[in-house]
């Protein structure tokens, strides 16, 4: 498995530069550039902009503009923030702790969902708590994460007063206390469970029908004639193939708990780095835009490896050579 992992590690060099140059070309691409909103004839002067634009080096060649970033970029140093005026690895790292603690909650609201209502439909297959689940599954996947988003702001927020309906803590609140935090758990509360709800209709089907489809097979079929237990032979032997398909969306969450949901976390006006991307490429902030998308990459591809090593954990018999 090691030396699986180190291959790995070395295939992602060359994914990862032709990302960067994806990224850097798309950046771009864009009309305009960061400091094209600041020009009002009335209040700035257009000499200041040229000089600036000559300082952030936006009149050199693109080969060169890139090199530059990219070597940067690899040093640790992800630029200045054209917006906010500051390193962007402290704007990130500032964001990164409310996106963690949001994809974390979600994602552990989407597996106990999921594994609730998929190991039930799976061991009682078209039954009408099978159906109903099917139902809600449907719904799930039809209604759009913003529509959701925006419903559950009017009834829990605005109706029953039951969740704050945006930011993170409670500005009046003493940072470090204990109050502190259980405002944070409140705040994030309700964006978890939107997006956590809104995860558990593909978890669901898929343990669902790979527990229908495993239970069919000869090695269940043995372990009936040989008296084992119904629920050991669902719990252990068929679950331990029917989750394997579900390590695979684990790998993708893994980016998923930096990324955030960009839309969940701009509806709820909650500080994470998906309300940073969306703010970095309405404000055409370069540097956070490529910064950003560039660790969205990275994880992505690491979240594959993981997946793929997990491979291995959940069952025994496969090898990764």
């Amino acid at each position: 498995m090691l030396k699986y992992t180190i291959k790995r590690l070395l295939g992602t060099i060359p994914m990862l530069i032709l990302i960067s140059i994806v990224v850097f070309s798309l950046a771009k691409l864009m009309p305009g550039d960061s400091l094209s909103g600041e020009i009002d004839p009335l209040n700035t002067n257009p000499e200041y902009i040229e000089e600036m634009r000559e300082k952030l080096g936006y009149n050199e060649p693109l080969p060169v503009q890139y090199f530059n970033w990219i070597t940067g970029f690899v040093q640790g140093d992800f630029g200045k923030s054209t917006k906010y005026k500051t390193d962007v690895f402290d704007i990130i790292m500032e964001k990164v702790p409310n996106t963690l603690l949001l994809g974390v909650i979600s994602l552990i609201i989407t597996y106990i969902l999921a594994f609730s209502m998929g190991m039930y439909s799976g061991r009682r297959p078209y039954t009408i708590g099978d159906n109903a689940i099917a139902g809600i599954n449907y719904i799930m996947l039809a209604i759009p994460s913003f529509v959701a988003a925006v419903v559950a702001i009017y009834f829990f927020s605005f109706h029953l007063n039951w969740f704050p309906f945006g930011g993170s803590v409670d500005i009046l609140i003493e940072k470090g206390s204990f109050e502190y935090y259980l405002s944070k758990l409140h705040h994030v509360l309700l964006p978890a469970l939107v997006l956590g709800a809104m995860g558990t209709a593909s978890y669901t089907q898929f343990l669902r029908n790979d527990i229908i489809e495993n239970s069919r097979k000869d090695f269940v079929r043995t372990a009936r004639a040989k008296g084992t237990p119904i629920r050991k032979i669902y719990n252990v032997h068929i679950l331990r193939n029917s989750i394997i398909p579900l390590v695979t969306f684990l790998g993708f969450d893994f980016a998923a708990l930096i990324g955030g949901a960009i839309i969940t976390e701009s509806i709820f006006t909650y500080p994470g780095i998906g309300m940073l991307f969306l703010d970095s490429v309405t404000s055409r902030d370069y540097p956070t835009l490529m910064a950003l998308t560039m660790l969205l990459s990275f994880l992505t591809l690491a979240g594959n490896l993981i997946a793929d090593l997990l491979y291995g954990v959940v069952d025994p018999r496969i090898r990764l050579d």
